[in-house]
């Protein structure tokens, strides 16, 4: 599989996302989740003109290419004029909302003054491998690809075959020749052509494709299953595709933002409605997990692989959910989700798939376990469901007394309620002096430096704040605690203990943070770098008020080591992931800081830099290249979509 670093477009649902370049190149398809497995190593559309060579759609020097999506859908156009022949032809994409097909629909314009001959193209090659190696067969009017485990069908709607080729294709399709007797074989490489006749001048033509992408079955039922899909009628899915979408985003539009008066607040708009769009292609409908983007790197050449579910960035996506009153797809990621994917010893590792499974990992982050036991307590704040609250304290209490042990373990820090816990501790103590630590150090938020760091020890503070909140407000309702299964000694203890570790939490911070020679707080006692993911312990977690004079002086030197000369601000000091380029997420940190301070000029400073590198279709990405304040790494990143809506939530307050 060749290397597909950028994902221009996206479209899906509920079960399905499929990503594009920006010349209308099917790059991507994932089902029936949102991660783990990809299918297609390339799927390629042609024409030929009376008798040309093959004219690739997505790559021809006489192509010239205008990209967009229907207003307010997950419906994208590519429009395709070939300044040879003088064709133009519009492909439209989407995928249908109640089935798991992919349309492809391509009008062709004849916009010269010669009749044109064409004959369209698929060349599609499947992922194979030794372990599960992909077959074709042709069937009437198109072809089905398929491997032990999945299958995928294409055809086109009401056209019969013109042409097909199962083996050696990519040698004879250039020329437009593809010829084969075998109608069944052993190859993932296979392409069929359908031929669209004479197409006079200003006349039209149009062809819809359908892709069926399933679980293997056997060949009665997938003949069923296609001869099904076949007899919709793909233009009323069209219309029912758009419709579902506007209306979508017409529910969703909780911050009611009118419409722009100007281009600059039309972008703001644009990415708004591109970011409700966005968060249910990202994820799983039945566990409420949440990919941290489409994937851009299979083969891990430059990164660890982004289509799984960080707990701590699906934090962030929830509170994001809960604003635009997607309540109940962020209950789902932690009454499902988390419940799922808890350890017994009440942490969560770093990274799952959506369906729950453990993904591949690289060391553990204690921040990702603290900040869900964080992101309950915010969903709360939201929907002021105390059954909720309920449902989800086992759970809590369990992440509780592992972020307990972990502070005792690695930051030393002990706590003595009564003399039996005393004895307690000497044990532990002991313990920790044969054995060494008890649990791994933890990585930072940025997974490149392992320690302990200022943001993690603020994310454990402030989940130890949410478990003392959710006692109390469940405290306040007596039937919360039938059975007495939660007693009152009992809890007062937990909370006694609790806050006491609160006290040293911001002592330790004050202590091993707070580099005196710099006059502000730094990421870690070792390095001592400047670090966006500082301004964590102002928001969101709330251990330091904005203007505490600390604080200030930290922001001023955020300012003079990290914000570039665009605008844009670096994660931290000599950053050299991907070449060290601003984040949105880290100008939108200083946002959501100066929004706290009333220092609305600069606030507009920082976020207007997101806004004017946004891509081409509204998306945001990981980064942006300082150069061409374009987005470089990973576009439609989940993270950088939910600080937006957080911020936007603040300003329109």
């Amino acid at each position: 599989m060749e290397n597909k670093y950028f994902n221009e477009a996206i479209i899906g649902n509920k079960n399905m996302i499929a990503t594009y370049t920006s010349k209308g190149e099917l790059q991507r398809m994932y089902f029936p989740s949102k991660d783990n497995r990809q299918y297609i190593d390339f799927f390629h559309t042609g024409i030929t003109a009376n008798g040309s060579d093959l004219i690739y759609l997505h790559n021809d020097i006489n192509n010239v290419y205008k990209q967009y999506y229907d207003t307010d859908t997950n419906i994208l156009n590519t429009e395709i004029i070939n300044t040879y022949f003088n064709i133009k032809i519009l492909q439209t994409d989407f995928v249908m909302i109640k089935e798991n097909v992919l349309v492809k629909k391509y009008m062709l314009i004849n916009e010269g003054k010669i009749d044109l001959n064409i004959k369209f193209f698929l060349h599609s090659s499947l992922l194979t491998s030794n372990n599960n190696m992909v077959g074709s067969k042709i069937f009437e009017d198109g072809m089905l690809q398929y491997a032990h485990d999945f299958s995928l069908s294409t055809f086109a709607k009401g056209k019969k075959l013109y042409s097909h080729q199962l083996n050696g294709s990519k040698d004879t399709i250039i020329r437009g020749e593809i010829r084969d007797k075998d109608y069944i074989g052993m190859s993932n490489d296979s392409s069929i052509c359908y031929d669209l006749g004479k197409i006079e001048p200003n006349e039209k033509k149009e062809i819809e494709i359908g892709i069926v992408l399933d679980e293997n079955k056997n060949i009665s039922d997938m003949e069923k299953e296609i001869n099904r899909i076949k007899k919709i009628d793909l233009k009323k899915e069209y219309v029912n595709t758009k419709s579902y979408w506007r209306k979508y985003v017409k529910a969703h539009n909780s911050l009611n933002i009118k419409d722009p008066k100007n281009s600059y607040e039309e972008k703001i708009y644009e990415i708004y409605k591109r970011s409700i769009l966005l968060f249910p292609l990202l994820t799983n409908s039945e566990t409420g997990g949440v990919i941290a983007s489409p994937e851009v790197d299979e083969g891990r050449s430059r990164c660890g692989m982004y289509a799984y579910c960080w707990p701590r960035d699906a934090v962030f996506i929830t509170k994001a959910l809960d604003i635009l009153k997607m309540d109940k797809e962020a209950e789902k990621f932690y009454k499902v989700f988390c419940k799922k994917t808890q350890s017994k010893n009440g942490m969560w590792e770093q990274r799952f798939y959506t369906d729950g499974k453990l993904a591949p990992c690289w060391g553990y982050q204690v921040d990702e376990t603290a900040s869900v036991v964080y992101g309950i307590y915010q969903h709360y704040k939201a929907t002021k469901s105390e059954k909720f609250l309920k449902d989800t304290l086992p759970m809590c209490e369990k992440a509780i007394k592992f972020l307990k042990d972990y502070v005792k373990d690695w930051l030393e820090i002990k706590v003595t309620v009564n003399k039996k816990d005393v004895v307690q501790e000497e044990i532990e103590a002991e313990f920790c002096k044969r054995k060494g630590h008890k649990y791994p150090i933890s990585y930072d938020l940025w997974e490149m430096c392992e320690g302990i760091h200022l943001y993690s020890v603020a994310s454990i503070y402030a989940a130890f704040d949410s478990i003392i909140k959710i006692y109390e407000v469940l405290g306040k309702n007596v039937s919360n605690f039938e059975n007495n299964r939660l007693k009152e000694d009992k809890i007062s203890k937990s909370v006694q203990e609790i806050e006491k570790l609160m006290v040293q939490l911001k002592r330790y911070i004050n202590t091993n943070f707070y580099d005196e020679e710099k006059k502000s707080y730094v990421r870690n006692a070792d390095d001592k770098k400047m670090d966006i993911s500082i301004l964590g312990a102002v928001t969101p977690f709330n251990i330091f008020r904005p203007k505490e004079k600390k604080i200030q002086n930290t922001v001023e030197r955020i300012n003079l080591s990290l914000r570039t000369y665009t605008g844009g601000y670096q994660r931290f000091e000599q950053d050299n992931y991907m070449n060290g380029n601003p984040w949105p997420i880290a100008n939108l940190w200083m946002t959501l800081y100066y929004l706290k301070t009333g220092e609305k000029r600069k606030a507009k400073e920082t976020f207007d830099f997101v806004v004017k590198t946004a891509g081409k279709h509204d998306f945001l990405g990981e980064q942006i290249d300082n150069n061409t304040l374009k987005p470089n790494w990973v576009l439609g990143l989940g993270w950088s979509h939910a600080m937006f809506i957080i911020v936007l939530e603040k300003l329109f307050k």
